[in-house]
């Protein structure tokens, strides 16, 4: 299934400027790559122009990427008087990236191509998320995906549930993994394949994905607030993704929206995890002799299950009450909902909100307050695969820094040339 990007979001991701001899050889070659897939397809002079490299250096860079197979040579192109210019592009065949989402209950894994369109998607039912069995079969499915695609890797992405190394709330209940506080994810996975691995908790991965490929293409500032186990919160601040000082930022699952309110595992009462979640969806259901797998759900909704509308409706109105906190905090041009469930239950939770006054409710608004993500339950596993993507090719797009979440492996890995 070929998913790409449009225009609108390949504009959106600034260009910094190359740096001549004495500087960055690798930022360079991420310019001059950035650049070819952000315009298609530029000639040696355009691209000196662009960066303000010399055009020596330019076709040195190509001369390189050429070797590597990481671009095509289209030809000259007819344009007036002269000999016109050779035109090169990025070779979506080049290279991929592998992205792995990790869930409480299964694990998605999908491959991009050089030109982020989606070669491969698949998921896997799992029954135990300790780091001693996960680790290993991450490992195996990495390694089967690069004898599929025999070409250079340029990095694998890992998304998981948050919050990441938080006391009373890591490992804490069903909508997260058990026994992952004080693991190295990043460092022992890496050894396992390797390779550089970056980790990335999966509302913030979700958001990337949403961003280069669904309902963020077009805008700079938006939150999404993400369904996978539990619930949590994707930030794009000025185009980058807003990670908080230890990776945690966006947790909302754990925000006390009904005080004196359900019990939480987290030791407190009311958390919004436990109204608008689909874990809390799902105890609703189950709890009423319903199954609550996604085709279920989907049929539920289909039929006007009054059980499923209950929680909807209920859903919905804590819902309002953090989207209006959101609104007011961070000033977004709008809120996209996206993840684990069902489009038809996701728009009738947008359908039940009821919005109070807040900063976002102005006449001359572009967009609206609200919207569903358009990347369905692939936006995790798409942004997991994104997050080395564009740590290897984007000069500025800054998606995994942080504590075991460097960016600079993946442009490494990408100028040393990793081949599977």
């Amino acid at each position: 299934m070929p998913i790409s990007m449009t225009p609108a979001a390949r504009d959106r991701l600034v260009i910094a400027l190359g740096r001549n001899p004495g500087r960055s050889r690798s930022h360079n070659r991420r310019v001059v790559l950035d650049l070819l897939r952000s315009h298609g397809q530029l000639g040696r002079k355009e691209l000196a122009d662009m960066t303000q490299l010399t055009t020596q250096a330019v076709a040195n860079i190509i001369d390189e990427l050429m070797a590597e197979n990481l671009l095509v040579d289209l030809g000259r192109r007819r344009s007036g008087r002269g000999q016109p210019p050779i035109q090169f592009a990025v070779n979506p065949d080049g290279a991929i990236t592998i992205g792995i989402e990790v869930s409480v209950s299964h694990l998605v894994a999908t491959v991009l191509d050089l030109g982020g369109n989606l070669r491969h998607e698949s998921r896997l039912d799992i029954d135990d998320t300790r780091p001693e069995a996960l680790l290993p079969m991450i490992a195996r499915r990495v390694e089967t995906l690069r004898a599929k695609f025999p070409v250079m890797l340029m990095g694998v992405g890992v998304v998981m549930p948050g919050p990441f190394e938080i006391e009373g709330l890591s490992g804490v209940g069903p909508t997260t993994l058990p026994g992952w506080a004080g693991i190295d994810a990043a460092g022992r996975l890496s050894e396992l394949v390797g390779m550089p691995v970056l980790v990335e908790n999966d509302a913030n991965a979700a958001a990337v994905g949403e961003t280069l490929f669904g309902a963020g293409q077009a805008l700079s500032n938006f939150c999404l607030i993400y369904f996978g186990g539990g619930i949590g919160l994707g930030i794009i601040a000025d185009n980058l993704p807003m990670r908080g000082a230890f990776g945690n930022a966006g947790e909302i699952g754990h925000v006390v929206v009904q005080p004196g309110g359900r019990a939480c595992l987290c030791g407190q009462s009311g958390c919004l995890e436990r109204y608008a979640s689909l874990h809390a969806l799902r105890e609703h259901l189950e709890g009423h002799g319903h199954s609550a797998d996604f085709a279920t759900i989907e049929a539920l909704h289909q039929e006007g299950d009054p059980l499923l509308t209950g929680w909807i409706a209920e859903a919905a109105a804590h819902l309002s009450t953090m989207i209006g906190f959101l609104e007011n905090i961070l000033d977004p041009q709008t809120v996209i909902l996206g993840g684990m469930l069902p489009d038809s239950v996701i728009d009738a939770l947008i359908a039940g909100l009821r919005l109070g006054p807040s900063v976002a409710n102005r006449q001359d608004r572009s967009e609206p307050r609200v919207t569903r993500g358009q990347t369905g339950q692939l936006t995790a596993a798409l942004g997991a695969a994104a997050l080395p993507f564009f740590n290897a090719m984007t000069p500025r797009l800054d998606l995994s820094e942080g504590p075991g979440r460097s960016s600079e492996p993946a442009a490494q890995a990408l100028e040393k040339g990793t081949v599977a």
